[in-house]
């Protein structure tokens, strides 16, 4: 299957992958599955590097439409009676918050015309059809080549072999699972759990879609194509591991590994930000910054500490005279005083342990003790 309006990007394509061919034909048999499977998976490798910057935004979409869930739930719910006013509000949030639905998909659409491209021209090397540049001895070098005996523009409906449908469909799993591990690694771990919103439902839900919908298309893919899914699936496994572990999403519990790890490195400074080194944190931070941030973390320990500090005991001089609430810092003279009043009150308590223990002998009697005043006068008799 052919269209006109890409056969510049059907040259394109044929011709990136004839150059890794003329590569790899230096190592590999210029006829074997080898040397064009890994010239397919290189053109992939070529893509998904001028892809980057999408892959970036696309983080960075899909951050900020997790961040405006909420609003958007108010939204729906304040303008349900009203749809136009709904949909205007709706696009007036993403433009503040300068993102929209479409921008989780960029890698994917602009992946799109690549696929097709080259689909079209495995399908024209099978048919045995010039496409782009692979023509003549090309042409027939890449209708020998066989992965795994199976050839590549050889589908699992199409073929009658069976070991060519085995291959086909193993190649159909990967594939699937490779799909559906880098979508589960997102969503297990690069998700805020602090937000519980309608997205997060519907990306829960791709995880398994997708894999789903791509086993029933890759029956219908040549073993090319299926190859090229399979390098893109791993590259976007990797490279999103690689985003997780360095700039996860604040909230997540990927975000929470990578602080305990800045924490032990001695990189975290007291407010929670990274100390970075040169080279845009490549390069590891010098002594001076690790030494700020850690005498920064111990002056905010310390202040915690202190706050977290009992009040001190006010003296009698300081309940008399202050009436305050909150204890001060004693004085010299008051620390003194303190301390007499409580060798005093240790000495009391001593000596009413000694009257106790004399009080309990027979014919005892209490020395030693204070005696209460006695009260002045007699009691008025009662009158008969």
């Amino acid at each position: 299957m052919t269209f006109g309006f890409l056969s510049p990007l059907y040259t394109a394509v044929s011709w990136i992958i004839v150059q890794f061919h003329s590569l790899y034909s230096h190592v590999f048999n210029p006829d074997g599955g080898w040397a064009w499977g890994l010239a397919i998976a290189s053109m992939v490798v070529v893509i998904r590097i001028c892809l980057i910057p999408l892959f970036v935004k696309q983080i960075k979409a899909t951050r900020a439409m997790q961040a405006i869930q909420p609003k958007m739930k108010a939204i729906q719910e304040r303008y349900k009676n009203d749809r136009q006013r709904q949909s205007e509000e709706m696009m007036k949030l993403y433009k503040e918050a300068g993102t929209n639905p479409f921008s989780s998909c960029l890698p994917i659409i602009v992946q799109a015309p690549f696929f097709t491209a080259l689909y079209g021209v495995l399908s024209n090397v099978a048919k045995g059809h010039d496409i782009g540049v692979i023509h003549g001895s090309l042409l027939v070098s890449a209708g020998k080549a066989h992965i795994f005996g199976a050839p590549l523009s050889a589908t699992f409906v199409s073929s009658p072999e069976t070991s060519v449908k085995i291959v086909t469909a193993v190649m159909i799993i990967m594939m699937s699972l490779s799909q559906f591990v880098t979508q589960r690694q997102l969503m297990t771990k690069n998700v805020d759990l602090t937000v519980k919103t309608p997205f997060m439902q519907q990306q829960k839900m791709l995880m398994y879609v997708f894999p789903v919908m791509f086993a029933v298309m890759g029956i219908n893919f040549p073993v090319g194509v299926l190859v090229y899914w399979l390098t893109t699936n791993v590259w976007s496994m990797g490279q999103q591991l690689v985003v997780i572990h360095n700039n996860p999403t604040p909230g997540s519990k990927a975000f929470q590994e990578r602080q305990a790890r800045l924490k032990k490195a001695g990189r975290l400074r007291a407010d929670g930000t990274e100390i970075k080194g040169a080279l845009w944190g490549m390069l590891p931070p010098s002594k001076t910054a690790i030494a700020e941030a850690a005498s920064a973390s111990a002056v905010v320990e310390e202040s915690v500490r202190a706050s977290r500090q009992q009040p001190r005991r006010q003296t009698k001089a300081q309940r008399q005279h202050g009436g305050a609430t909150q204890a001060t810092e004693p004085s010299e003279d008051n620390q003194a005083e303190q301390a007499a009043e409580e060798a005093v009150a240790a000495d009391s308590g001593a000596k009413a342990a000694a009257d106790k223990q004399t009080a309990a002998k027979p014919g005892g009697t209490k020395q030693g003790t204070r005696q209460q005043p006695k009260r002045g006068g007699q009691r008025p008799k009662k009158k008969s």
